[in-house]
């Protein structure tokens, strides 16, 4: 996974033969996770792996993740723990970091050079991230590399941690792609992404609404900055480093304090 030049995280995409394991671990930890007024039509079945689409990735409210550096120097680890406790401030939620061999996050800096992050509660699927390995990676943070863009990228990967979806692909989004020059860009260095990567990783929209997405929000910080050529009327979304006023109700609201 090749840094990109607007420095794009790609989603860790769970497979589909683990996705009903990855649902009912995301419901055992959150029961407010289970599918929710779904209407079902004649004849049609409740497949586990179909119910899967339905199913969110919140951590449960008021809980304490754990956290583990696998790898990294003392400026990368303070910087990522500093920068990613932003989201304490409006979250009901906890981090607790060196939290030891049993913790549900787990940082690398040297896994690839991209930077990603499992959605959620999928950290707790060992088939698809097993104990000993990441499940956040920040390839291209290094000592020298300036608080602006810690600030951006590990916001942004943490947001994902707490089951954040990629704003540029809200299914409430309101980005027109120019298709063919989102090709032309995403295939070429550094990426080299094939068609069916950029479909995924750009221009589809999310199937199902994971967190009762809000409207689309142009300073989200998970929203990515691109180029005027890539999208229709030649305007480029902002280059967003820290958490908009709507990523904070949003987190607020799915993660409500008592």
């Amino acid at each position: 996974m090749a840094k990109s030049t607007a420095g794009i995280c790609v989603d860790r995409v769970i497979p589909l033969r683990l996705k009903a394991a990855a649902a009912a671990l995301a419901v055992k930890e959150n029961p407010a996770n289970g599918p929710r007024g779904l209407r079902m039509m004649a004849g049609a079945s409740a497949h586990p792996v179909k119910m899967a689409l339905f199913t969110g990735k919140r951590w449960k409210p008021g809980r304490t993740l754990g956290i583990r550096f696998l790898d990294g120097s003392k400026t990368q680890r303070s910087q990522t723990e500093n920068f990613a406790k932003k989201w304490q401030q409006y979250a009901n939620i906890r981090m607790k970091f060196d939290a030891g061999s049993q913790a549900e996050v787990r940082i690398s800096f040297q896994a690839d050079p991209g930077s990603w992050s499992a959605v959620g509660t999928d950290c707790l699927l060992r088939d698809a991230f097993p104990a000993a390995e990441p499940t956040m990676n920040f390839g291209w943070l290094r000592d020298d590399t300036e608080d602006q863009e810690y600030r951006r990228v590990v916001l942004h990967e943490f947001g994902h941690a707490l089951a954040a979806i990629h704003e540029h692909q809200n299914p409430r989004g309101g980005i027109r792609w120019n298709t063919k020059a989102v090709y032309a860009y995403f295939s070429g260095p550094p990426n080299n992404w094939s068609k069916e990567e950029i479909d995924f990783n750009i221009l589809q929209k999310y199937s199902v609404n994971q967190l009762n997405a809000t409207d689309f929000d142009l300073q989200s910080i998970m929203l990515y900055s691109f180029p005027p050529q890539l999208i229709q009327g030649g305007r480029p979304t902002p280059n967003n480093t820290d958490l908009s006023g709507g990523d904070k109700k949003f987190i607020a609201k799915m993660y409500p304090k008592a």
